[in-house]
């Protein structure tokens, strides 16, 4: 026997008798639906020394998390938050040394007291094997009920705490997904988009297989084959105004060679247990990177990106609620009132009037409206223009699909990232709270001209002394 294959064997036995020491303590294997008892387990693997026992405990801990019911879950949680924060006695001993010792090693002794037990007792689960990915499993079941505990939101900030650490970006690993990659990676792509409905194999497979098209995903080791988030591309020769043409199962194909724009039209993160931890601005610059280095001639990079608060918001403004609706012309709130009938985008006379005064709302909702907090109100655009995008161009219309209607009434944006600028894009919204927008975005803030008869959406008014649609002219505007 080799000496490996000796310490191999004896570490297992180790483990296994840790193993039946847990199952002893919790009365042995449980039906799913059962309530174990975990306070007397916990307390074993937070005082234990042995590191072969300690995971054998950890590993019975999680076995019984995973097999229990809603209630059983809920109650390994809630003695979490309940009973392993700091301990008070030691924190106020820290506190009172540091008041009359300031210096570095009280400062230290008071950061160890301060932090809660828990947090010790998450590290000694995630050496489990398997331990990290049931530990996000475990977060996302915690999401559903943070509000029912006031410990649970604590808990919640100290998952969310060591998952910054456990998945920063030295830890990821950027794969390239095709139509060649093992078939459990796929069927978790497809499960897993969020954005634009992956319907069935073939549709996944016009996503990837096409030499026009790319799909990459952040990875990390102990999620081998789970995707943390993945973004999906098209390259193009122009930047486009609507998924459909994007999606188009009978689209004309471009040779990479060819192709002058990558356009990021999905992103989707992939586990709810890592809400909160950001991936994607990551993602978004290394797809650069990737890109630039394979295809040179590609120099233009950006989103066709949805806009999922708007029909939220411009149900506001038509109310008028807190005056949001002064912007608003006469003629655009009766072009609006065709969002009421479900088929409006149908009617060609109602669709020019309607897509103006979209094209107008959006602009203002981009570059206008605040959150209580001051923040930009879509969460898609705070995402991307966090990340120092560009508001580059509005696109009514962009998305046709019964999601799309009613999340936007079908207003797509595109989102311009030039590398150039990212960093100066961020600090003007950081340090000014001002969103970086194309001149043709800002143009769609000045009230547009009256129409020169009638108030319906296909009035005409005129420009430079050119008779034009209202429809065509905001058209023209949201397109340049």
């Amino acid at each position: 026997m080799s000496t490996s294959g000796f310490f191999s064997d004896l570490l297992e036995t180790i483990r296994n008798r840790g193993r039946g020491l847990g199952e002893r303590r919790s009365g042995g294997a449980l039906p799913g639906a059962a309530r174990p008892d975990f306070a007397p387990l916990v307390e074993a693997l937070l005082s234990g020394r042995g590191e072969a026992s300690g995971i054998a405990l950890a590993r019975r801990i999680l076995e019984l998390w995973r097999n229990a019911g809603d209630e059983g879950k809920a109650d390994f949680l809630l003695l979490l938050g309940r009973a392993y924060g700091p301990r008070i006695d030691r924190l106020e001993a820290a506190i009172e040394d540091y008041r009359h010792n300031p210096g570095p090693s009280t400062l230290a002794a008071l950061q160890r007291a301060s932090e809660p037990r828990r947090q010790e007792v998450m590290r000694r689960l995630n050496l489990a094997p398997g331990g990290t990915a049931l530990l996000v499993e475990m977060r996302a079941f915690l999401l559903k009920i943070r509000a029912q505990d006031p410990t649970l939101p604590a808990l919640d900030a100290d998952f969310e705490h060591l998952f910054v650490s456990w998945f920063n970006r030295g830890f990821l690993v950027l794969r390239r997904i095709d139509w060649s990659t093992p078939a459990n990676v796929l069927e978790r792509i497809i499960r897993y988009e969020a954005v634009h409905q992956i319907h069935d194999w073939d549709d996944l497979r016009r996503r990837l297989a096409p030499a026009d098209r790319r799909l990459y995903a952040f990875f990390h080791p102990q999620l081998v084959d789970d995707p943390l988030i993945f973004v999906e591309v098209a390259l193009a020769g122009a930047i486009p105004g609507d998924i459909q043409g994007v999606l188009a199962e009978q689209r004309e194909q471009i040779d990479p060679t060819a192709a002058t724009t990558a356009v990021f039209y999905s992103i989707s993160n992939c586990q709810e247990g890592l809400r909160g931890i950001s991936f994607g601005n990551f993602l978004i610059k290394q797809v650069v990177e990737e890109l630039r280095r394979e295809l040179p001639n590609v120099r233009t990079f950006v989103t066709l990106s949805p806009v999922p608060g708007l029909a939220r918001w411009i149900a506001r403004v038509r109310a008028d609620e807190d005056g949001d609706g002064a912007f608003l012309t006469p003629w655009e709130r009766t072009a609006l009132d065709a969002l009421d009938r479900p088929d409006w985008y149908l009617d060609q006379e109602a669709t020019r009037g309607a897509n103006a005064a979209l094209a107008r709302a959006c602009a203002h909702y981009m570059l206008k409206a605040r959150s209580r907090e001051g923040r930009v109100i879509d969460p898609v655009a705070r995402f991307h223009l966090g990340n120092g995008a560009r508001l580059e161009r509005i696109n009514p219309l962009g998305d046709r699909s019964a999601n799309g209607l009613r999340q936007s009434f079908g207003v797509m944006v595109n989102y311009l990232y030039d590398l150039d600028q990212i960093e100066a894009n961020h600090e003007a919204l950081v340090t000014r709270g001002e969103v970086m927008a194309s001149p043709a975005v800002h143009a769609l803030l000045r009230p547009p001209p009256e129409p020169e008869t009638g108030t319906s959406g296909g009035g005409r008014f005129r420009i430079g002394g050119f008779g034009r649609t209202r429809g065509e002219g905001r058209a023209k505007e949201a397109q340049s």
